[in-house]
């Protein structure tokens, strides 16, 4: 079964745009490396809770937007190992400023999922 690692980011709606160039490369390197999809959503309809939600999850400012994202892999062991090279990849490391990124990778939130039921 295959395995996700899924993401909640908070990006600036100025830098939506820097932010969406960035995506598209970044999702050609994980795919040009074996990852089998790669996925980023912006918002639509996405409202603050009144325990948790994504906005408050990421603490979300009035200026942002949040993003919610997933790569698929075949397994957890592929991940481990195309992460490996993507986080090699000159490509990746030329497109992140880390004076000056597109959102604030402080209040990203992510991790790995196993695939528990898939229809």
């Amino acid at each position: 079964m295959a395995y996700v690692d899924g993401f909640v980011v908070p990006v600036p709606k100025k830098n939506l745009a820097a932010y969406r160039r960035m995506s598209q490369k970044a999702g050609k390197v994980w795919r040009e490396h074996g990852a089998l999809e790669y996925r980023e959503c912006v918002a639509d309809d996405v409202k603050p809770g009144k325990v948790t939600s994504f906005p408050q999850g990421v603490k979300l400012k009035p200026d942002e937007v949040v993003v919610f994202a997933w790569i698929v892999y075949k397994s957890r062991a592929q991940r481990d190992r195309i992460n490996a090279k993507v986080m090699k990849d000159p490509r990746l490391a030329s497109m992140m400023d880390p004076k000056n990124p597109p959102f604030d990778g402080k209040r990203m939130v992510y991790g790995g999922f196993k695939v528990f039921v898939s229809l």
